[in-house]
C-alpha cells in the first residue's frame, strides 16, 4: 500500500537572499531576490516539482519570513504539518552573490535561529512513518539538539521498514569549522566530523555527496579509498556528485576506477551559479529512485535536474518540474546556456507561477479618459475618481463575501487606494500599462516598462490594450507587436502574469477569423500571455478557432476572460450564454455596464455614497449570476 508521502526531507531552512547583480562582490549587489533556502527545504520543494508526495520537517520563526516559507511550501504541494513554528527564533537568513563563474559568497545568518533548534521533541512518529523515506542532512548533526531529532527520526524509520537517505551536505562553517565570511568552504579536514558522520552512514540506504563530501564521511583526500571507507560502515548506494562531469553511482563493491560505476546521460551546459545545484540532483536522483527506476535513468534525471540550477540564478524557484523535465529529456536544447532558451522557460513559468481560481468575475474600473471626461461634463472635481473606485471595490466585497474567484482592473492613476481595498478583500487585481486610446500602442507613464513593473507586488497582473487588427498596415501591426514583445519579456523578467487585451472591431471588419488571425500573429513573435481579454464573438465557430490557435500555440495559457465594450446586460448575457463549454474562456471583465450610471449619479452629487455601492453591486451582481446561472451553477 503507498504511503501519504513519499520522502519526508529534515534539517536547515531558511530565507536566501540572492544578489541579483551577477559578477558583483557581496559588498556592491544593491538588490536581492527571496526565495526559500537549506538543503532539505530545497529537496523538499524539488521532489514536489517532479512529482512525488514530500514533507519537511523543521523550525521557522513565528514572522513574516517564517509564513514566507510555510506560504511557499505550501503553494509547492509540500506538506507543512512537520514544520513547526517557533515563537523565540528568528527564522534564519543567508546572503548570497554570484561574483564570478567559480566564485559565490555567502553569509549564514543562523545564531540561535530557529531550524538550529531542531530537537527531538519535533518529531512525531506518526508523521514520520506518513512517508515511505526519511532524508536527513549532515549539517544537521552538527549539534546536540538537532543530531538527537535527526537520529530519532532515523530510528523510528528503521525500525518500520522505511528508506533512509543522508545528504552529507558539508558546511564547515556550520560545523564551527570557519568564520563567517567562510561560507562558500566546501571543505576543511576534520577528524572529528568524520567520526561523527561514520556513526550514522551505517543505517542509510542512500548516501549521496561530492567528493570533498565524500572526502569528509570517509575521512581519506584520496577519493576511491573514501568510497571504500564509506561501504565498509554501509551497504546502501553511494551516489558520487562530480559537478561538471555528472555522477557516478556505487550499487555494490566499489570499483578501481571512479568511472566503473553507473553513469548516467551527461549534459554539458553554462554553469551560472553552483549553489543549490546538489539540491536539485538529490530531487531528481529520488524521483527515480523513489519510484524504481534503474539507477541509470535515476542518473539521467539527477543530472538534468542539476544542470537546470547551475544554469539559472536562484535555487528552489528555479528547480525543474517533471512536465519540464520530459520536455527536455525528449527534445534538448539547442542552447549552451539553458536559461536563454525560451520554449523551455515558458513550461518552467507556466507550470510553478501562483495557482488562480478556475474562474475570475471581474468588475473593470481601470478606465482613466471616461471617467475624466465624465467628470469635466458634469463639472465635478477630477480628485472625486479615486474615491469612486474605492466605492466600487465595496460593492465587489456585497457580491464577491469573500470568496476566491472575484477581481478587478485597477489603474496607477486614480486606482492606487482602491488597490489596498482590493487586496483585503483577496481579489484578482489586474493592472493596465497602455496609455488610454493608444494607436499605434504606447505605455502610460514611460516606456521603460521593466523599471516600472519591479513596484508591482507580484500577484498583479499586467493588462495591456492594444487596438489590433490582422489587416491594420504592416508598419502599424510590426510596431504594434513590438511593444507588446517589449512587455512580454519585460514580464517573464520580473515574473508578473500578462493579460494581453485585443480590441479588432473598432478598426475594421470582423469574421470568425479575425482575432484568431490577430493570435496567431502575435504568438509567431513569441508572446505567449498568461491570459487573453477579448470582445465578444459572433458564432460559435469564432470561437473554436480562438481555442484551436491556443491549442496549438500555448496550451499552458491560463485562458480567456470577456470585455464588455459597454454592452447593455442583455447583450452580455448573450455573450455569457454563447461561450458556455468553450474551452478557454474562464469569465469576464465588464466595466462600463456596471459603473456608468452610478458614476454619473455619483459625480453630480444626486446619490449617495451607499446608494452608489448598491447599484454597482447590484448590477455586478446580476452580471455573476447570469455568468452562473448559464452554466448551471
Amino acid at each position: 500500500m503507498p504511503f501519504p508521502l513519499d520522502v519526508i526531507t529534515m534539517g536547515r531552512c531558511s530565507v536566501d537572499l540572492y544578489g541579483q547583480q551577477i559578477g558583483s562582490r557581496l559588498e556592491d549587489v544593491a538588490s536581492f531576490a527571496k526565495s526559500v533556502g537549506g538543503s532539505p527545504s530545497n529537496i523538499a520543494i524539488g521532489t514536489a516539482r517532479l512529482g512525488l508526495k514530500s514533507g519537511l520537517i523543521t523550525r521557522v520563526g513565528d514572522e513574516q519570513m517564517g509564513r514566507f516559507v510555510l506560504e511557499r511550501m505550501a503553494r509547492e504541494g509540500v506538506s507543512t504539518e512537520g514544520i513547526t513554528t517557533d515563537k523565540q527564533r528568528l527564522t534564519a537568513l543567508v546572503l548570497l552573490a554570484v561574483e564570478n563563474d567559480k566564485t559565490f559568497p555567502l553569509i549564514f545568518y543562523r545564531d540561535n535561529c530557529a531550524d538550529n533548534a531542531l530537537d527531538a521533541d519535533d518529531v512525531n512518529e506518526a508523521y514520520v512513518l506518513s512517508a515511505g523515506a526519511l532524508l536527513v542532512t549532515g549539517t544537521h548533526f552538527a549539534k546536540a539538539n538537532t543530531d538527537a531529532a535527526q537520529r530519532k527520526a532515523m530510528a523510528i524509520a528503521k525500525a518500520n521498514g522505511r528508506k533512509i537517505i543522508i545528504d552529507i551536505d558539508y558546511r564547515p562553517n556550520l560545523w564551527g569549522l570557519a568564520g563567517h565570511a567562510a561560507g562558500e568552504e566546501r571543505y576543511i579536514k576534520s577528524d572529528k566530523v568524520t567520526a561523527h558522520l561514520q556513526t550514522i552512514l551505517a543505517d542509510c540506504d542512500l548516501i549521496v555527496g561530492t567528493e570533498e563530501e565524500v572526502h569528509i564521511a570517509g575521512g581519506s583526500e584520496d577519493t576511491l579509498e573514501a568510497l571504500r571507507k564509506i561501504r565498509s560502515y554501509s551497504n546502501g548506494i553511494i551516489v558520487l556528485k562530480r559537478g561538471p562531469m555528472g555522477c557516478v553511482v556505487y550499487p555494490a563493491a566499489i570499483p578501481s576506477s571512479l568511472e566503473d560505476g553507473i553513469i548516467g546521460q551527461g549534459f554539458p551546459i553554462e554553469v551560472y551559479n553552483v549553489l543549490g545545484a546538489g539540491d536539485a540532483f538529490m530531487s531528481g536522483f529520488l524521483r527515480g529512485w523513489l519510484k524504481g527506476e534503474k539507477l541509470e535513468t535515476c542518473a539521467t534525471y539527477a543530472n538534468a535536474c542539476g544542470a537546470f540550477a547551475v544554469s539559472r540564478l536562484l535555487c528552489s524557484p528555479e528547480y525543474l518540474t517533471w512536465v519540464e523535465l520530459q520536455y527536455y529529456l525528449k527534445n534538448g536544447s539547442k542552447h549552451h546556456a539553458l536559461r536563454n532558451d525560451e520554449a523551455l522557460n515558458h513550461i518552467h513559468w507556466a507550470t510553478t507561477r501562483r495557482k488562480q481560481p478556475d474562474q475570475i468575475l471581474s468588475f473593470a474600473i481601470d478606465h482613466r479618459k471616461q471617467l475624466e471626461d465624465m467628470a469635466d461634463k458634469l463639472g465635478a472635481s477630477r480628485e472625486k475618481i479615486a474615491p469612486f473606485k474605492r466605492l466600487a471595490m465595496q460593492a465587489i466585497g456585497k457580491v464577491s463575501g469573500g470568496k476566491p474567484g472575484y477581481g478587478t482592473l485597477l489603474d496607477d492613476t486614480y486606482g492606487r487606494e482602491a488597490m489596498f481595498d482590493a487586496a483585503k478583500l483577496g481579489l484578482w487585481i489586474g493592472r493596465p500599462l497602455e496609455q488610454p486610446g493608444s494607436r499605434p500602442l504606447r505605455f502610460e507613464f514611460t516606456q521603460d516598462v521593466g523599471a516600472r513593473l519591479v513596484d508591482w507586488p507580484v500577484t498583479h497582473t499586467i493588462k495591456c490594450l492594444a487596438f489590433y487588427h490582422p489587416d491594420d498596415p504592416q508598419d502599424l501591426k510590426t510596431e504594434q507587436a513590438q511593444k507588446l514583445r517589449t512587455l512580454y519579456e519585460a514580464a517573464r523578467k520580473v515574473g508578473r502574469e500578462l493579460l494581453v487585451e485585443i480590441i479588432a472591431s473598432k478598426n475594421g471588419p470582423m469574421d470568425d477569423h479575425t482575432i484568431a488571425r490577430a493570435m496567431t500573429e502575435l504568438y509567431a513573435l513569441g508572446i505567449k500571455p498568461d491570459w487573453w481579454k477579448l470582445e465578444p464573438q459572433s458564432s460559435a465557430a469564432a470561437w473554436d478557432e480562438i481555442s484551436n490557435v491556443i491549442d496549438a500555440e500555448d496550451p499552458f495559457c491560463r485562458g480567456i476572460v470577456l470585455l464588455g465594450l459597454e454592452a447593455p446586460e442583455v447583450e452580455l448575457a448573450k455573450g455569457f450564454k454563447a461561450v458556455v463549454g468553450k474551452k478557454y474562456v474562464r469569465g469576464f471583465a465588464v466595466g462600463r455596464t456596471i459603473f456608468n450610471e452610478a458614476a454619473e449619479e455619483w459625480l453630480r452629487g444626486a446619490i449617495s455614497d451607499d446608494a452608489a455601492v448598491t447599484m454597482m453591486a447590484e448590477k455586478f451582481g446580476n452580471l455573476v449570476k447570469i455568468w452562473n446561472e448559464a452554466r448551471g451553477v
